[in-house]
């Protein structure tokens, strides 16, 4: 089925040094930019990571420190990618718990600012697991009847994403063609950061979502335990989540309001 879209929508996948939002590095990142007209661009890059690529991320993806050694850095291509999906929705595999949150890292650290909360998230794995708990591999085969022969290929994970959500649109009539909607199914929480370790509460309150203060809004949290903002801060929390608590801090400071 062929998506019926508001605005451009981007999937795109990531390989990377390893899984930790706030200290791993992209090694390679392939995207799919789908047009409402139907038409199709995409690229894949190869990224040098600047830090080295542990054999455990290698034995997974096939990219080796000499495989990036002369490629740019992410923070060289940040400009060029933050122009191509600027405007655009995004859509990936596990791409609201890791792939979104990274590049949002990478973002913030090669000092370029995009504003993805204004965008509409699709994850097709949430998508999948509400529907048929498998793996990708197992996705593509399920809708598509089709091996992926490469896996962990950015570029192969990417078009098989792609094509996923579509044969998932044909497969499940009560899923609607809309972005909106399906951004909305693909959610887990109402995340305040990428990572959900802050959540929006039914009043629209930040609200820590791991923890001794899991479930308690981050304003009364700072008022009660003013040496928490500091532990976060000085700990291996993502930059996007520092940087929010920072923003509601002074945000509370300022107006003297919760």
């Amino acid at each position: 089925m062929k998506l019926n879209l508001k605005n451009p929508i981007v999937f795109f996948d990531l390989e990377t040094t390893g899984i930790n939002v706030a200290s791993d590095r992209i090694v390679e990142i392939s995207y799919l930019k789908v047009f409402p007209d139907g038409k199709e661009e995409s690229k894949t890059y190869r990224v040098n990571p600047t830090i080295p690529i542990p054999k455990q991320a290698s034995d997974i993806h096939g990219i080796l420190d000499e495989d990036v050694k002369d490629k740019p850095t992410f923070a060289e291509l940040a400009k060029s990618i933050a122009k191509d999906m600027e405007g655009c929705d995004l859509g990936g595999y596990n791409s609201n718990k890791f792939d979104i949150p990274l590049l949002a890292e990478e973002m913030i650290r090669a000092e370029v600012e995009v504003d993805f909360k204004k965008r509409k998230f699709i994850d097709v794995q949430v998508i999948f697991l509400k529907k048929e708990p498998r793996t990708l591999g197992a996705a593509y085969q399920f809708f598509c009847n089709k091996e992926l022969t490469d896996a962990h290929s950015a570029e192969a994970d990417t078009r098989a994403t792609y094509e996923i959500l579509q044969a998932q649109l044909d497969r499940y009539s009560d899923l609607e063609n809309d972005i909106d909607k399906l951004s909305d199914f693909s959610s887990h929480n109402k995340n305040a950061d990428f990572v959900g370790r802050i959540i929006y509460n039914e009043n629209g309150e930040e609200c820590f979502n791991f923890g001794k203060y899991k479930g308690k809004k981050v304003v009364d949290v700072f008022e009660k335990d003013p040496g928490y903002y500091g532990w976060m801060i000085n700990n291996d929390f993502p930059l996007y989540t520092k940087n929010l608590l920072t923003k509601i801090k002074l945000r509370s400071a300022f107006t003297g309001k919760k």
